[in-house]
């Protein structure tokens, strides 16, 4: 997945993003519309990965291809590490490494942030990945430093590092911070004064940071609307998407049994109850914080099956769990076409899958870095920005845009049946549109018609045409 990178998703913003900051480290603006606006996707790991691009002069999606590198390292290390602090039992980190890809559900749902198998091969190179890969590795430094009794220098790298993964994505930050807090109130022994203060100056540190970021204004997040419909889905379907979690669930409680503040038990339970608060009160973004129910069932789970539950606890759990990989197994098994055939597997002509989509490196020849587009194309909408240039209407919700919703209306207009020519012209000097991406069924100016001039042809038939 690393070398295939494949299109799908949010990868159009990623790398749009990339692309603005390697053309301006000052003042990118934002990244899909020609507007001078702040964005939350400009962060920490975007802005290294920006440079990077700029000193190397590689190409954006060169950059993406190693960031997904780095973000799997991360992740499969950061794994490794986290349960390390929980058990020396050899079989725990591989055990850990195939429940967190695997065990899931028999219906395919895949999620920026969550890391099941079909989800980390689309988003492998996302900023979602880097960070949850970053807040293992940050879970299992604090519990080393809690038993080791670190000083205060570590502890302020480790409210650095919490500033690094709030930035780059606000969303697994919030799950960082729930399970820091869980390794926090299960410490054994309970952490003295001088521990407290020296975390009480890590969070301090990573405040400070969060705040002196000049890219975007953090806490403007909490005000922003338009989040919740697009976060329905996550409380729908639940049990096919997700009842394989039951095993783990299975697992916290006989580490809940063993003890009462138990990390992993209190980290499923901060979750579960951010989880049912937003479902009772229907502010859907909160099942983002979903990866706090899944690591914490996951990774309990790979450990009582290594060896930390008794003998006859096992007998059960071994052969139960070896059936639900198994599904877990076909259920993300369609993550394989994306790099090879599906003649050599015949099991994934019948797994769910989620189809990659077709570049659109064929404008790139046409079209320049910041040339506007108009288009009501969905792919068109989501991919173009990727390669320099920008849409009237943005491709993806942009919160910190405030005219969002009037570009959206000129778009639709544009292409209105009923639009006047005239009103077509206006809408095209307004946003300095120099082209145009539309298929023959779209609307918009009649054919032939002397604004435009037909370039390029697409894949699929859709036309690019060159404003006159």
């Amino acid at each position: 997945m690393v070398v295939k990178l494949p299109w799908a998703g949010d990868l159009g913003i990623h790398a749009a993003t990339v692309e603005r900051l390697r053309h301006d480290l000052g003042n990118p603006g934002d990244p899909l519309v020609k507007a001078d606006v702040n964005s939350p996707y400009y962060s920490p790991w975007m802005l290294f990965l920006a440079l990077v691009a700029k000193v190397s002069g590689a190409t954006t999606f060169h950059v993406l291809h190693l960031a997904a590198a780095i973000n799997l390292v991360l992740l499969i290390t950061g794994i490794r590490q986290f349960v390390r602090t929980l058990t020396t039992r050899p079989a725990a980190v591989p055990l850990a490494i195939l429940c967190v890809t695997l065990l899931y559900g028999w219906e395919l749902f895949t999620w920026s942030g969550f890391p099941g198998a079909t989800s980390l091969a689309l988003c492998i190179a996302y900023p979602s990945t880097f960070a949850l890969g970053v807040a293992f590795h940050l879970w299992a430094l604090l519990r080393t430093a809690l038993s080791r009794d670190w000083g205060w220098l570590p502890y302020l790298g480790l409210g650095a590092l919490l500033a690094v993964v709030l930035l780059s994505h606000q969303f697994t930050g919030v799950v960082t911070v729930l399970g820091l807090l869980a390794i926090l109130l299960g410490a054994r022994p309970w952490p003295g004064r001088a521990v407290w203060l020296r975390i009480a100056a890590a969070v301090a540190l990573s405040l400070v940071i969060v705040l002196a970021w000049p890219y975007y204004s953090f806490f403007s997040l909490l005000s922003v609307g338009g989040l919740e419909e697009i976060h329905r889905p996550l409380y729908d379907h639940l049990v096919s998407r997700f009842g394989l979690l039951s095993l783990g669930i299975v697992a916290l409680a006989l580490r809940f049994r063993r003890d009462r503040r138990d990390p992993l038990a209190l980290f499923f339970a901060f979750g579960a109850l951010v989880y049912a608060l937003g479902g009772l009160t229907q502010h859907w973004s909160y099942g983002r914080v979903l990866p706090a129910l899944f690591v914490s069932a996951q990774v309990a789970l790979a450990v009582e099956l290594a060896g930390e539950s008794g003998r006859r606890v096992r007998r059960v759990l071994v052969p139960v769990t070896a059936v639900a990989l198994l599904v877990g197994c076909w259920s993300q098994a369609g993550a394989l076409s994306y790099v090879m055939s599906t003649r050599s597997i015949p099991v994934v002509r019948s797994a769910p899958t989620q189809h990659e989509w077709g570049g659109y490196e064929w404008i790139t020849p046409y079209v320049k870095y910041g040339d506007v587009i108009m288009t009501k194309d969905y792919f068109a909408l989501r991919q173009s920005p990727a390669y320099g240039p920008y849409t009237v209407e943005p491709g993806y919700p942009d919160f910190f845009l405030k005219d969002e919703a009037q570009r959206t209306k000129d778009t639709k207009a544009f292409f209105a049946r009923n639009t006047s020519r005239d009103e077509r012209l206006r809408l095209l000097r307004k946003y300095d549109v120099r082209w145009v991406i539309q298929f023959r069924s779209d609307g918009g100016f009649a054919p032939g018609d002397p604004a435009l001039r037909a370039v390029a042809s697409g894949p699929d038939g859709e036309k690019l045409l060159k404003v006159v």
